[in-house]
């Protein structure tokens, strides 16, 4: 289609409204040529310039009788070619020197009494016919009125006789108007249109992986389509890297219990393990290989479940203390076997609304990860207490603590934290997705998990969780990315 971009239906638009503008001016030119200016003024100036002589004439008239004024009156019109007629100060029409061959005017005392010396002004007679006129005192009782037909013409003879004149330079300036409008109408366009144009290429040019940010130009609108859609390619570019990433990650991370489990299982296949220790620690390792690949497999559901906003929550209240202190219990003989001590100190704690699982879970995390990574005779301390409507959850250990450069990956899927720290020996590796679940299900309860951290310091890893309230109803909705 000829018109179907925007640049064109611009230039369009810009073409009719200059058109438009141009036919008005053309319009009103012939109108105003029509009214005939030139003969208007002239008629205007013989009305005044027979007043001024008539008044001259006049002295005695006013105080004459009705033949004598009829007979000047004649006498006038014949002379300045003018309408004369004399009205009483009551607005009684008592001479109109073409009574006979004029229709009458309509004229009004208020009208005439408001006039000034020398103002002509225009009036309609009975037929609707236009006529300048002027009002002069002719005695205390009398006005004197000079009338004239306004001059006319029709719009072809003003076009003939103001051809020449008037018409072409007109006609000029309309195309060079013209040409100057279309050619900004162009300018114009391309500064709208440009930009768009632009960010259409960047979309296509994602949709083949290549992200470049447009430059902020145009109005403020298409400035502020540009910056939401810079912001909105930045989001794209890091979403398909994370999900590049991701898939990375969970190929490493089922690639190395897959083998090992495809080794040992090959081993006792082709009798390379025939003792009975051979065989029991190659079934131990098949065992906890398929163990780990269960819990990847299970933490991907939850991550799933969790972005697409279909993981389900309880809504009960939720004793918290009672809770801690359940965690707290379970890992202690973990902790005894690591030689950490693990303290529990809690506050008075109102109640507070969630799916205790859940939350279960992330403390569950937490406090395992500081006794896997605090050394020997080292110490995990778990606090909890409030904190201006919030319930702040503290788990503080005195390990290896994590380097600033970490600390800020720390919540990332499959990030792990130096895995040759000596702790790791403790337990199977993890696959780096436990404090990425547990951020995911503090934000869905509207909480916040932070950590702060330093080498040779240990680490604090804070939960904050809003506390139920008497309008409370509804699960805070997970942040959104």
């Amino acid at each position: 289609m000829m018109f179907s971009s925007l640049r064109s239906r611009l230039l369009l638009t810009y073409a009719i409204v200059i058109g438009v503008a141009l036919c008005v001016v053309g319009i009103v030119t012939l109108v105003y040529l029509a009214r005939n200016p030139s003969q208007t003024i002239q008629a205007r100036l013989r009305l005044q310039n027979a007043a001024d002589t008539i008044d001259q004439r006049t002295e005695n008239l006013g105080n004459a009788g009705l033949p004598a004024v009829m007979k000047a009156a004649e006498r006038f019109d014949e002379s300045f070619d003018v309408r004369v007629l004399v009205y009483s100060r009551a607005g009684e029409l008592i001479v109109d020197s073409r009574q006979e061959t004029e229709p009458a005017l309509q004229l009004q005392p208020t009208q005439r009494e408001s006039q000034r010396l020398n103002f002509v002004t225009s009036v309609h007679d009975i037929e609707g016919n236009e006529w300048l006129y002027l009002a002069r005192p002719l005695s205390i009782d009398q006005w004197l009125i000079l009338a004239t037909p306004r001059p006319r013409m029709t719009f072809l003879a003003a076009l003939r006789t103001r051809t020449d004149d008037i018409i072409r330079p007109l006609q000029g300036a309309g195309l060079v108007a013209l040409l100057i409008s279309l050619v900004l109408a162009i300018l114009m366009a391309r500064w709208v249109a440009g930009p768009l144009q632009r960010i259409a290429q960047s979309a296509k040019g994602i949709a083949s992986g290549e992200y470049h940010p447009i430059k902020l130009e145009g109005p403020d609108e298409v400035k502020s389509l540009a910056r939401a859609f810079n912001e909105m390619s930045e989001q794209v570019q890091v979403t398909q890297q994370s999900q590049r990433d991701f898939i990375a990650n969970v190929s490493h991370e089922l690639k190395t219990p897959l083998t090992s489990i495809q080794g040992f299982a090959q081993a006792i296949m082709d009798g390379t393990a025939q003792s009975d220790n051979d065989l029991s620690n190659a079934a131990d390792v098949i065992h906890s290989e398929a163990e780990r690949m269960h819990r990847l497999v299970l933490h991907l559901l939850d991550l799933a479940r969790l972005d697409s906003g279909t993981f389900q929550f309880e809504r009960v209240l939720v004793n918290l203390p009672t809770l801690l202190k359940s965690v707290v219990t379970k890992l202690t003989p973990q902790a005894m076997e690591a030689k950490v001590v693990l303290k529990l100190h809690i506050d008075p704690l109102p109640s507070l609304i969630g799916d205790g699982d859940r939350l279960a879970q992330v403390f569950t995390n937490l406090v395992e990860n500081a006794i896997k990574h605090t050394p020997e005779d080292g110490e995990v301390r778990v606090v909890a207490v409030p904190s201006e409507g919030l319930v702040e959850i503290s788990v503080i250990d005195s390990g290896e603590g994590i380097h600033k450069t970490e600390v800020s990956r720390i919540f990332e899927r499959f990030y792990q934290v130096d895995r040759s720290r000596p702790g790791g020996v403790r337990r199977a590796r993890g696959a780096g997705l436990g404090l990425a679940i547990s951020n995911e299900i503090i934000l869905a309860h509207g909480g916040q998990l932070s950590v702060t951290s330093s080498p040779g310091q240990g680490s604090v890893f804070v939960v904050k969780l809003p506390l139920a309230r008497s309008d409370d109803s509804t699960l805070a909705e997970r942040r959104r990315a």
